[in-house]
């Protein structure tokens, strides 16, 4: 399970799912009460989306490729950022109306296709309020049952995607999950770090990500993905790190956080 960032400065259960907001010539952001959906435009007329959301999650990322000109068939790639219910909960579902390909973190993929259990976090007592809080969230909710998906493609440290507009670098960075991956765009300077990172709602102030199933690891892979000097930052929980990302990042403390 996966939340938002829990800064002190609000979360993002605040968004409005009907907002999308353009981050670039080529993203918009799809905020959802857990959990952002990305959507970057593909050469000639196609789209791809950065996770799902939770279960239930579909019609509304379908209607906000509408809004973008975008017919279902149009959304090519779905590239699932970790294993999370709140990240490939509706992948299965845009899968049946569109026909993607899902792209995924290698390490992580038995655990999206379900032939593994996931492995559960090590929850500091920090993170031990949001994580009961969120769990009354999704117990009341009324999701729709999660829906495990199969992968298309299993992406490894190095790998770059070339078939988007410029050259995506794939990064592993684990320790939020085994397998979890972040996206780097170097020409743009787009990072999207998957729940590594998390924001408060102003994009003011980063953190690491709660609920990690190795801290130490996490860490790690926080701190390499701030060196990569990325101008603006597509977290999935609080808001998109717009301006001054490379100072937001450099006065982190992530080795800090959630104790």
């Amino acid at each position: 399970m996966d939340t938002d960032t829990g800064t002190g400065t609000g979360t993002d259960t605040d968004t409005d799912t009907g907002t999308l907001t353009r981050i670039t010539p080529t993203v918009w952001q799809l905020p959802f009460p857990v959990g952002h959906v990305y959507l970057v435009a593909l050469p000639g007329d196609g789209y791809a989306a950065v996770d799902t959301g939770v279960p239930g999650s579909a019609p509304a990322v379908l209607g906000a490729l509408a809004r973008l000109g975008g017919r279902p068939d149009q959304l090519r790639q779905i590239v699932i950022t970790h294993s999370h219910i709140d990240h490939m909960g509706s992948a299965a579902d845009l899968v049946a109306a569109t026909g993607a390909r899902v792209l995924a973190g290698a390490l992580d993929v038995p655990y999206i296709r379900g032939d593994a259990p996931e492995p559960p976090p090590v929850v500091t007592a920090g993170e031990r309020p949001l994580r009961e809080e969120m769990q009354a969230h999704f117990a009341t909710a009324g999701l729709p049952p999660l829906r495990h998906v199969e992968v298309d493609i299993e992406l490894h440290d190095g790998d770059t995607l070339d078939d988007w507009l410029e050259p995506v670098r794939v990064l592993h960075v684990p320790g939020h999950t085994p397998g979890g991956i972040a996206l780097h765009l170097p020409h743009s300077g787009v990072l999207f770090p998957g729940d590594l990172i998390g924001a408060a709602p102003d994009g003011r102030r980063a953190v690491l990500g709660p609920f990690n199933v190795e801290r130490e690891t996490a860490i790690a892979s926080f701190r390499r993905l701030a060196a990569l000097g990325a101008d603006i930052v597509c977290v999935p929980h609080g808001g998109p790190i717009l301006t001054g990302a490379r100072d937001v990042l450099a006065a982190a403390t992530p080795e800090r956080d959630w104790l």
